[in-house]
């Protein structure tokens, strides 16, 4: 039993595919992560992939430098493994996934740097079932937002990462914008008055896609447009051939989580975002 890391976004999909595909649901972060990298090379970039002593593959992980490692569903020796051949483990300052996992590095990570760590934020994967599109629709339509939107675009990733806490001023999101925007992922939901709300959706890989960000700036909210721009954006992913539509919530925040069930996600499976000292 042992890890196998590479700063490959390709060959890691190419040894650890099987076991990512087997279950895309709990795998989402993990797949839509290295599809991006593989056409488009992140800068110190790490994937790895666990493997038993009969050769499967049981576990995976990546971790872009200077973000937390995101773990996808391993066994718990598996993730208490990793924080001995990890590069720069010891300096990581956070790490996220299923909270089982999670705790288990954490812990190793303890034991061997005294270093302490809280739990600093909850999430909970929702996938679509059956598509409950908001009766009445508020005012408004969905549009495809175009390249004299990134500009604006950008302005709005930036105040929805600060609402979640990501306050790091140096992350650049106008790549991750124009990447959106050349692939038609990227809408609005929009009024007369212009866009009121966003939403846009991950490539389909693995057959599944991941609804993220939703971002209503705060004089437009209340007003059901964030619960419109997300079932019109999953009605169009499921349309374009996506099996599974998935979605994050915070699990502070109680509206969102009501507004997606409404549209019928149903829960998949609990996430934790650890932080150490």
């Amino acid at each position: 039993m042992t890890w196998h890391i590479t700063e490959d976004a390709a060959a890691f999909r190419a040894a650890a595919d099987d076991h990512l595909a087997a279950d895309p649901a709990r795998n989402t972060v993990l797949l839509t992560l290295s599809e991006g990298a593989r056409r488009r090379p992140l800068a110190s970039a790490r994937y790895g992939w666990w493997t038993e002593a009969d050769g499967r593959v049981t576990g995976a992980f990546l971790f872009t430098l200077p973000h937390e490692p995101a773990l996808g569903p391993m066994p718990p020796d598996a993730a208490r493994a990793l924080v001995h051949v990890l590069p720069d483990a010891r300096e990581v300052t956070s790490v996220r996934g299923e909270e089982e996992t999670a705790a288990a590095f954490a812990q190793e990570l303890a034991a061997q740097t005294g270093r302490r760590w809280t739990t600093t934020r909850r999430m909970r994967l929702y996938r679509l079932g059956a598509l409950t599109p908001p009766d009445p629709a508020p005012h408004g339509r969905m549009r495809t937002a175009t390249a004299e939107d990134i500009p604006f675009a950008v302005a709005w990733m930036e105040a929805f990462a600060r609402d979640i806490g990501e306050t790091d001023d140096e992350v650049d999101h106008a790549p991750h914008v124009e990447a959106r925007v050349a692939d038609r992922r990227l809408h609005f939901w929009e009024t007369d008055d212009g866009p009121v709300s966003m939403a846009s959706v991950s490539r389909i890989v693995a057959g599944q896609a991941r609804v993220s960000p939703v971002y209503t700036p705060p004089e437009a909210r209340g007003r059901g447009y964030a619960g419109a721009v997300t079932s019109a954006v999953s009605r169009a992913v499921l349309d374009a051939g996506a099996r599974q539509v998935l979605l994050f919530t915070d699990l502070a925040n109680p509206t969102s989580n009501a507004l997606y069930q409404r549209l019928g996600y149903r829960p998949v499976t609990d996430h934790v975002g650890l932080t150490f000292a």
